[in-house]
């Protein structure tokens, strides 16, 4: 699948706000018949567009209360020294996130865990045993203001007026 036209666009951002609708329902939500609207999901899977469906969990409800942002460096970035880094950071299931970047840093990576004696303790067991770190400069996230799954995807040329929604009565 080379190219996303405007139905596809609108079906991705149907899928991101609700992914447990049936195809019928996001059929009706933008403006096309189940059959085509199954084929195109099917065709944005099999090109990897759609790269899975997930449940999002609450992570304070689940006990893990507290969220770093912590800057790592290394030592050297040989292209064996980087692979070995992003291979130990995608087996470690405390950092849910890391980023290649520019500027002064080079990863930043997200942590989650209970508390901060449990961040302390990913400090020296985890992070700095970590191949090739240099150094980790860690901010604790005293409130998360926003955080977005869905990416913000907006269908290209005229405005596709919304299909009202039938009411479901029991």
């Amino acid at each position: 699948m080379s190219q996303l036209d405007r139905h596809d666009v609108l079906l991705l951002a149907e899928l991101q706000r609700d992914a447990r609708q049936t195809v019928q329902q996001l059929a009706d939500a933008v403006g096309l018949s189940s059959t085509p609207c199954w084929k195109r999901v099917k065709e944005m899977e099999a090109g990897g567009i759609i790269r899975g469906y997930t449940a999002l969990v609450d992570r304070e409800k689940v006990g893990l209360a507290l969220c770093v942002l912590a800057e790592v460096n290394l030592t050297r970035h040989s292209e064996d020294e980087v692979r070995r880094f992003e291979q130990a950071v995608a087996a470690t299931p405390d950092i849910v996130g890391c980023y290649a970047t520019t500027g002064a840093a080079d990863y930043m990576i997200k942590v989650l865990v209970p508390d901060i004696k449990s961040y302390e303790a990913f400090l020296h067991n985890v992070a700095f045993r970590l191949p090739g770190v240099t150094h980790v400069r860690s901010s604790v996230v005293l409130k998360e203001v926003k955080s977005e799954t869905r990416l913000p995807l907006v269908p290209e040329g005229p405005a596709v007026e919304a299909v009202p929604r039938r009411s479901r009565s029991r």
